[in-house]
């Protein structure tokens, strides 16, 4: 394709492996980002294209496509690499605001499920200008300890208010977690870099204190019902054998 204003044009490439371009309409408004490269065929400078966003794009919804793209070809996001929840967590470490309704519907959530569950906290700032290291801070404090799974969660908010979980060092630290990584960043339509590179997403933070520990009525129902089975078998055969 090619990109004009009142008086230049430039030719513009775009494979197909960069993703489907946003907004790219005969006659649209646009704001591209690539590299220049020469196309030997022809002897033309050409515009090698990565992302395309329609232009009144924001400053940091191009910063955020620019780092997913950049995530994404290093495989931080694919799927293959993702790890399985354990079954019977027997401790669960949990980054978020100590003083946040998010922390307390966690505990919440946990105790009536599955109480055997031990939490710990790596308490972190969710939002501001310190909140990035402040949350790699707890992500790596917690790599030293016996948590076999980690959740980490704030509530909704704003694109700017969710930007920590955005930055290319937080979604690091979730990427070098020893253990799998539970996501719960804002509401269910939020979807930050984080949660991209997280081993499980979850629409909210009680979702996602579900997904981490079984539901003890479950496994208690599973058992009666087990047992009543094998109760009814073994009546079944000693009956046979007393017939005998």
């Amino acid at each position: 394709f090619t990109l004009k204003d009142d008086r230049n044009s430039m030719r513009c490439v775009m494979f197909r492996s960069a993703g489907s371009p946003d907004g790219l309409a005969n006659g649209a408004s646009v704001v591209t980002h690539g590299r220049m490269s020469m196309y030997e065929v022809r002897g033309e400078v050409q515009l090698l294209v990565d992302i395309v966003q329609p232009q009144g794009t924001g400053e940091l919804q191009l910063r955020l496509e620019q780092l997913k793209l950049k995530l994404d070809q290093e495989g931080l996001f694919e799927l293959s690499r993702k790890r399985s929840l354990p079954i019977f967590p027997r401790k669960i470490g949990v980054v978020t605001s100590p003083t946040g309704a998010v922390w307390q519907d966690i505990q919440n959530v946990i105790s009536r499920r599955y109480p055997l569950t031990e939490l710990k906290i790596a308490p972190a700032l969710v939002q501001g200008s310190d909140a990035v290291p402040s949350i790699v801070e707890a992500l790596e404090s917690l790599a030293d300890t016996d948590v076999e799974v980690i959740i980490v969660a704030r509530g909704g908010g704003s694109l700017e208010d969710l930007w920590p979980f955005n930055e290319e060092q937080v979604a690091r630290a979730v990427y070098a977690s020893p253990v799998a990584v539970i996501s719960a960043i804002g509401h269910e339509t939020d979807v930050t870099v984080v949660d991209m590179v997280a081993d499980v997403r979850a629409p909210t933070p009680s979702a996602a204190a579900e997904v981490a520990v079984p539901d003890m009525n479950d496994i208690l129902n599973n058992l009666f019902s087990k047992s009543q089975y094998m109760s009814s078998m073994m009546s079944a055969l000693m009956g046979t054998y007393r017939n005998m």
